[in-house]
């Protein structure tokens, strides 16, 4: 058989931070979460499963990978060929317009991307909501890129309840300005990092019940397009989340000279008027959360210190998509 299908998945930014996992094999977080997807960064992804390939074979960015990537891409597959039937192998064609592996969610929607293509390929067509179970088990993250606007991953109770749900389409004056530090890819992986915290930070327990607490005021702030309370509750949250990684043993941070230097920028904007916040995930890279109509200057402010090109505008992004071939 071959079936080829392609499609877009865009990467989403944690206002409410997930770092933990509570079971390591189906990728159950230890706290709900809560983002917003952005239309500037996405990955597109094309699947076909061929009787005539004996191997997956997996191409990312045009380049042919090797036996290790091209194994988490089949493991991954085989979640479809399970539930489907088939037997053949894929040849998937990735595609990331996104740093990969920089902290800026990659991940997310590199994996969305894979499992909708690997769910219209194997004919399964699940809805959004159930794919993004499948979607969790490569990547946690990427539960959340199977919608646009405000995703809530409730963390559930098992495979079938640890999903995605849309909050709201993010349809107001809201975005989000990146400030690309550095897009190489990071020495500590999320995975190895996230591991160490939960095992060894006296931190990590109080960042918890703070976070559910989070959560439920920042759905409400969201509901009410309360900008400012948005912003306040996603940058508090994400410098606790922070915290606890600076507790682990041995300490981890993924901040670098120019993280702080953009922290303190958003600061100062800040404080001449301008509401914006900042947050970061497991990367030196920082996103501020902005009006949209604001974007452009906060651009202009920090062209001062960056190079253009280091920084992103984004709106609110899709769900995810399919895309013609």
């Amino acid at each position: 058989m071959s079936n080829e299908k392609k499609v877009r998945a865009y990467t989403n930014i944690a206002l409410i931070k997930y770092w933990g996992k509570r079971d390591e094999k189906l990728f159950l977080p230890m706290n709900s979460s809560l983002s917003l997807t952005l239309d500037s960064f996405y990955t597109e992804t094309s699947v076909s499963f061929e009787d005539s390939t004996e191997g997956d074979v997996f191409y990312l960015n045009d380049a042919l990978q090797d036996a290790k990537a091209t194994q988490k891409v089949s493991r991954f597959l085989d979640l479809f060929r399970q539930e489907a039937g088939i037997t053949s192998a894929a040849v998937v064609k990735s595609t990331n317009f996104v740093p990969t592996a920089a902290g800026l969610a990659s991940s997310a929607s590199g994996m969305a991307a894979l499992a909708g293509a690997a769910n219209l390929a194997s004919g399964l067509n699940l809805d959004k909501t159930t794919l993004s179970t499948y979607a969790r088990r490569g990547s946690g993250s990427a539960t959340r890129s199977m919608f646009g606007g405000f995703v809530e991953w409730e963390k559930g109770t098992n495979n079938e309840d640890s999903r995605a749900i849309k909050i709201d389409e993010a349809s107001w004056d809201i975005g989000m300005v990146t400030i690309i530090v550095n897009d190489k890819q990071k020495s500590i992986s999320s995975r190895e990092g996230m591991k160490n915290t939960v095992a060894t930070s006296p931190f990590y327990p109080s960042w918890l019940e703070s976070t559910s607490v989070d959560l439920a005021n920042i759905k409400e702030a969201i509901l009410a397009k309360d900008f400012e309370q948005v912003g306040m509750i996603t940058e508090s949250n994400g410098m606790k989340m922070h915290a606890t990684m600076l507790g682990a043993n041995p300490p981890l941070s993924y901040w670098e000279p120019d993280s702080v230097r953009a922290m303190q920028a958003v600061r100062n904007l800040r404080q001449s008027g301008i509401p914006c916040y900042f947050t970061m995930d497991a990367g030196p890279n920082v996103k501020v959360l902005c009006r949209l109509s604001d974007s452009q200057k906060i651009k202009d402010y920090l062209v001062q210190t960056f190079n253009p090109e280091q920084i992103v505008i984004s709106g609110p992004g899709k769900d995810l998509e399919e895309i013609s071939i």
